[in-house]
């Protein structure tokens, strides 16, 4: 499944010395960051994950965004997506 997660910074020191790269690698298997985009006043993040569920995704992600963002899951319907790539499609 495909996820978006919706992350309200919290705590802008923290989120510079936060490694995203190494949150979106870091996940337990299955778990896996595919695109992360920053609102232009750095207040808002959305990330794009694919997921076995939210519940996994959740217990990964919160604790790894602790004190730095709050976070808001909601689950994506590809098919009735735009801009989906090829490959992700093919698997909804």
């Amino acid at each position: 499944m495909h996820v978006v997660v919706e992350h309200k910074v919290v705590d802008r020191e923290k989120l510079a010395t936060a490694d995203p790269q190494a949150i979106n690698d870091g996940g337990p298997p299955g778990v896996q960051g595919l695109q992360t985009l920053m609102a232009a006043d750095g207040s808002i993040i959305y990330c794009v994950w694919e997921t076995p569920s939210i519940e996994a995704l959740r217990g990964y992600l919160d604790p790894a965004t602790a004190g730095v963002t709050e976070n808001r899951y909601v689950e994506i319907d590809t098919s009735h997506s735009i801009a989906v790539p090829a490959s992700v499609a093919a698997r909804a």
